[in-house]
């Protein structure tokens, strides 16, 4: 009975939101790979969308911390000599090093899956994840900076 962290990112907003996805929703997710795109209705009880939504998978990580990687086949744990990310930022240029990474397959030992929001051609009404009070005052100050500025001129 796996557990997933979900971590649904909003190319609109630029924010994302962490959704704890349980039985039998979790059973959904097994065996999608990384780069599969699928309808939003798969997170029906979790978190609603309106129609036409569609989900891509961006990737996750295993329980002992370990990256999911694209160009990795199937739902296997493997050490692999990396020289860049994911899962390795090289400290000097040319620098490699042997990693553990996980496949490009969601299986039960996934703790947490990484997906982007797709919005359906013609979508005019906003963000589904809205921005916060923080981040809306920040715009509005911008926003006011610049008019003042116009003024003076």
């Amino acid at each position: 009975m796996p557990t997933f962290k979900l971590v649904l990112a909003d190319p609109m907003s630029g924010k994302s939101k962490q959704l704890e996805i349980k039985d039998p929703h979790s059973q959904r997710f097994i065996g999608l790979r990384i780069g599969d795109i699928v309808d939003a209705s798969i997170l029906k009880g979790v978190f609603d969308l309106p129609p036409g939504f569609r989900i891509k998978i961006t990737g996750g990580s295993g329980y002992e911390g370990a990256p999911m990687v694209p160009y990795v086949e199937g739902p296997v744990k493997k050490y692999v000599l990396a020289s860049g990310p994911p899962g390795f930022h090289p400290r000097k240029r040319g620098e490699r090093r042997r990693k553990l990474v996980r496949g490009n397959t969601i299986n039960e030992q996934i703790v947490q899956i990484n997906a982007v929001l797709i919005y359906p051609p013609g979508w005019k009404e906003g963000p589904i994840i809205p921005l916060g009070d923080k981040e809306l005052n920040k715009i509005m100050e911008k926003l006011k900076g610049g008019q003042e500025q116009a003024q003076e001129q």
